[in-house]
């Protein structure tokens, strides 16, 4: 049998620039790095502003509902954007701090291992080599190789082992209920519940969906999230639906948040409550879930006809 040669490829000709193609592409295709690192990552924008600089990608541990902030660099890592990292850090209040290069010095691999050690649990460091790779003829691949990880993180890695943490088993508690009420509402697409800030449930069409959320800086979250990977398309019918926004605000009772969002792929329609977080009593917590039932259900009930118009 004649085997096959893998051959790396210089990244530069999948990606010939590392702000202008990389980083687009990266937030598009977080969930790549996410199964590398055992997480479920999601996009909340590219080039975020921190101060004076402008952060690659700001994405969301779904399983925390804590910021990951993600900074990318051609060639050799270097000072220079070892403080940048710790600036948007501290910026975001960061829960994963990710630094992805062509190659890391030592000197800089031994910085974010000495991070690791004398920062919590709540604050983890990754340092991440990206290469592309082929075999034979092939396309390219994307290869993400893990150069510096907590210890903790390694141990659970090797063990394939990745526990739900306590505030995971609190949010899935929270919605599988959600979910038990809704489905007696015709609210499809959830059976089980993960342990994430979110839940989403199918609204009979591709790419959209009603989704309700804990979110890390503004409380509970009810939205209609329309996400395809072709951002034009989502555009349109954000762009479609908000000509519509006085009828639309005035049925549901409520006025809405329309995030067009432009810098990213999705776009969201959306309403928050005062106030509130999964670590608060169950009275607050039973409110909260009494409060998205009702946004949900008059969700479905408004955009729903408009969504066969524009969509079906």
């Amino acid at each position: 049998m004649e085997l096959a040669t893998i051959e790396k490829v210089d990244i530069r000709e999948v990606w010939p620039t590392e702000d202008g193609h990389f980083t687009p592409w990266l937030g598009e295709n977080l969930d790549k790095l996410g199964a590398e690192l055992g997480m479920e990552i999601e996009l909340l924008r590219t080039e975020a502003p921190v101060g004076g600089y402008s952060l690659d990608v700001l994405a969301n541990d779904v399983g925390s509902g804590r910021p990951v902030v993600i900074e990318n660099q051609y060639g050799n890592t270097d000072h220079d954007h070892l403080g940048k990292l710790l600036t948007y850090a501290g910026g975001y209040d960061a829960y994963a701090v990710i630094w992805i290069s062509e190659r890391f010095r030592d000197e800089h691999r031994e910085a974010l291992d000495l991070l690791n050690r004398r920062t919590d649990e709540d604050t983890v460091f990754f340092g991440i080599v990206i290469e592309a790779l082929k075999i034979d003829d092939s396309r390219p691949a994307p290869k993400f190789d893990i150069v510096v990880a907590p210890n903790e993180w390694r141990r659970q890695a090797i063990g394939n082992t990745r526990q739900i943490s306590e505030v995971g088993e609190q949010y899935q508690a929270f919605f599988q209920r959600l979910a038990d009420v809704l489905r007696n509402h015709s609210f499809a697409g959830v059976r089980r519940a993960l342990p994430q800030n979110y839940v989403r449930f199918t609204s009979g069409f591709s790419n959209i969906s009603y989704r309700a959320s804990f979110t890390w800086d503004r409380g509970p979250r009810v939205e209609l999230h329309i996400s395809s990977r072709d951002k034009e398309w989502n555009k349109s019918l954000f762009d479609e639906l908000s000509t519509r926004k006085a009828e639309i605000e005035n049925e549901i009772g409520n006025s809405l948040i329309w995030e067009r969002s432009d810098e990213m792929i999705a776009s969201r329609i959306a309403v928050y409550s005062d106030g509130g977080s999964i670590s608060d009593p169950e009275n607050k917590l039973s409110e909260i879930r009494t409060w998205m039932v009702e946004r949900l259900l008059k969700f479905k009930e408004v955009f729903g006809p408009r969504l066969s118009e524009l969509v079906g």
